[in-house]
């Protein structure tokens, strides 16, 4: 079972994407912030410094991933389709 379901993509995220060089993931209800933060390293081959997570109105768990500065977040958005 995979511990990232998907990127989030709205005008919200896509600011943090500018501003903060993170994205946003809906992850497992049952993942902690160590897990996510491997995983996000694994899957996809960059460097995270933070990782803050919410569960929304929707009963989602949302992890805000911060990149550090050599891994620009708009380089994986472009990656993943988002932008």
């Amino acid at each position: 079972m995979s511990i990232v379901k998907y990127p989030l993509s709205t005008e919200k995220t896509l600011k943090k994407l500018e501003l903060d060089n993170a994205l946003v993931f809906i992850v497992d209800k049952n993942a902690s912030k160590l897990e996510i933060k491997k995983e996000i390293e694994n899957l996809y081959k960059v460097k995270v410094t933070k990782v803050n997570t919410t569960i929304d109105a929707k009963n989602r768990k949302k992890a805000y991933i911060t990149f550090s500065e050599e891994t620009p977040a708009l380089d994986l958005a472009t990656q993943l389709g988002l932008m």
